[in-house]
């Protein structure tokens, strides 16, 4: 694997650009029981179905960034965040997947902030919107502590290990995101 480039660093992890060549890496995350649970997924996907997805999605208009993990030697990929933006109404729906290994350590939740950073900073966005099974608690908090707000639920939408559940909605306005801005760092700025 070549020496990844990274648009945007925060303190433990970093976003670059989705790739191509890692494909098998993005497919064995989404193959992980955990993962499929949380996203209310029941069917598995090979590798070949996968790779073909992986060619509409490079060409597609959504944003995805490759996570990286900064704490060892080397930035090593652990997850995908994406934007599905809606351009007429500039606002994006928001979806993670972390690798197993890198949940509970709060890269989730820097990475969710430096794609929020990128979102309303860079994409001229105005909202961002997620969806997340109820039963799922620690992906909740990550959401809330990331600068996302409740904002309603859609009555048993999902399933969660086998039984129906509901989905929470969150969203984040571009002027509730506070805090630093890896964004305005790069251009020497911290405010306005």
């Amino acid at each position: 694997m070549t020496e990844p480039t990274l648009w945007l660093t925060g303190e433990t992890c970093g976003l670059g650009p989705y790739r191509a060549d890692l494909v098998e890496t993005y497919w064995q995350w989404e193959q992980d029981p955990t993962l499929m649970i949380g996203y209310g997924r029941q069917v598995p996907e090979s590798l070949e179905a996968r790779t073909e997805g992986m060619r509409h999605q490079l060409q597609g208009s959504n944003i995805r960034f490759t996570v990286y993990d900064l704490g060892g030697p080397g930035p090593v990929p652990v997850g995908v965040t994406t934007l599905l933006p809606d351009d007429a109404v500039r606002t994006a729906e928001f979806v993670v997947m972390l690798a197993r290994e890198a949940r509970g350590r709060g890269l989730g939740t820097e990475a969710t902030r430096l794609t929020l950073d990128y979102a309303f900073h860079v994409a001229c966005l105005r909202m961002v919107w997620l969806k997340v099974l109820a039963p799922n608690a620690a992906g909740i908090t990550a959401y809330e502590r990331a600068g996302f707000r409740h904002a309603g639920k859609l009555r048993e939408a999902g399933y969660w290990l086998g039984e129906v559940c509901d989905e929470v909605v969150m969203d984040v306005l571009a002027r509730d995101f506070t805090g630093p801005s890896a964004v305005r760092a790069l251009l020497g700025r911290t405010g306005p």
